[in-house]
């Protein structure tokens, strides 16, 4: 239900629905209401949002479980998609109508929002407003950690940890492109069939993460004829970790961002629970990597929402790499945020949950 109404906005302002948070720590405390939105700032660009993209970023934002959880009340949501309302002064290159993919530093939860115009892009003809919410935050994750961090190449064996999900996908379609074979590292047998026949991958470099893993890796890479992984993507930080990272080649990178593992389906953190986490959580001696020429990378892709200058020159790489449309596990609508945060925190959707308002393409 809505919160209590707000009285009626300034002429100029704009009254908007969004999910927000009183403060970080508990789901529960996300609240759907209504409140007024400025006109936008110089720079800046208000879009009217059609549809949300729903990362785990969100949830672990909600928790407050992510380091650049801003502090105290906040909207989450860090990409969506929609259509220019308002134009800032100082702004060239859009007009009213025009059809957006947004990156936002949070505040994405919102029917409404101003945002710097360097963090628009045109959504590529022909696709919905659903798979333009769906493309930003996992394809320049997966672009950013395979290519400028991982250094990818063609011939590369790479290992993707949680392949059926949205950063896996568009690390396999990118992988795909460059001529990197890819180890498919999945957490049940169903989505190991879904992945195969979805991507026409060798039955023989898709596993699942269970007691076998080992075993399972080492026959993948001497099916590729490998003596190690060159790059290994990994947002899971779980009991994989270890096996992946003994597997590298010499002069193999490790890049990790994220930590799935510790989340749990709880509306709040079980601290107890997490505490053990990572007190157990895997550890490495820097020194040991030394003789091994190894490397350990480990990024967080809201850094990016920082150097907001070359955020243009990224996304247009990527969309350069992974030109597939998004795969759209499932969609909610507005109302639903509570359901699609707690389908993400389940562990069990592929592809990317999406927040909308309607269904209808980009192009109107």
């Amino acid at each position: 239900m809505l919160g209590r109404m707000p009285p009626s906005p300034e002429p100029d302002h704009t009254l908007r629905r969004a999910w927000r948070l009183t403060q970080a720590g508990s789901l529960a405390r996300l609240k759907l209401i209504e409140e007024s939105l400025p006109p936008p700032a110089t720079g800046e660009v208000q879009v009217e949002v059609e549809a949300i993209g729903v990362n785990f970023a969100d949830v672990f934002a909600c928790l407050g479980l992510y380091s650049a959880t801003p502090k105290g009340s906040f909207v989450p949501g860090l990409e969506c998609a929609g259509r220019v309302r308002r134009l800032g002064s100082g702004v060239t290159g859009w007009q009213e109508g025009d059809a957006v993919i947004v990156l936002t530093r949070f505040g994405g939860y919102t029917t409404h929002l101003n945002v710097d115009a360097r963090t628009l892009w045109p959504i590529p003809a022909g696709w919905t407003f659903e798979e333009a919410a769906a493309y930003p935050v996992q394809a320049l994750t997966a672009w950013y950690g395979l290519l400028p961090l991982g250094n990818a190449r063609a011939g590369s064996a790479v290992l993707v940890q949680s392949a059926a999900g949205g950063v896996g996908l568009n690390a396999l379609h990118a992988l795909q492109r460059i001529g990197a074979p890819p180890v498919a590292v999945v957490g049940s047998a169903g989505k190991r069939d879904w992945l195969i026949d979805r991507f026409g991958l060798d039955p023989a470099t898709v596993v699942v993460r269970d007691p076998g893993l080992a075993a399972a890796l080492d026959a993948a890479l001497a099916h590729l004829g490998k003596p190690g992984f060159d790059v290994v993507l990994d947002a899971v930080y779980g009991a994989g970790f270890r096996l992946a990272f003994e597997r590298l080649a010499p002069e193999g990178r490790y890049v990790l961002y994220g930590a799935a593992d510790f989340m749990d389906g709880g509306r709040r953190p079980n601290f107890l629970k997490l505490a053990w986490r990572y007190l157990r959580r895997p550890r490495l001696d820097p020194l040991a990597m030394i003789p091994q020429n190894h490397g350990f990378l480990a990024f967080n892709l809201i850094w990016l929402w920082e150097q907001a200058d070359r955020l243009p020159e990224s996304m247009r790489a990527t969309l350069a790499l992974i030109v597939e449309r998004p795969h759209i596990g499932a969609t909610y609508r507005f109302d639903e945020a509570h359901a699609a945060l707690a389908a993400i925190q389940s562990g069990h959707t592929t592809g990317k949950l999406i927040l909308r308002s309607k269904l209808q393409s980009a192009d109107g």
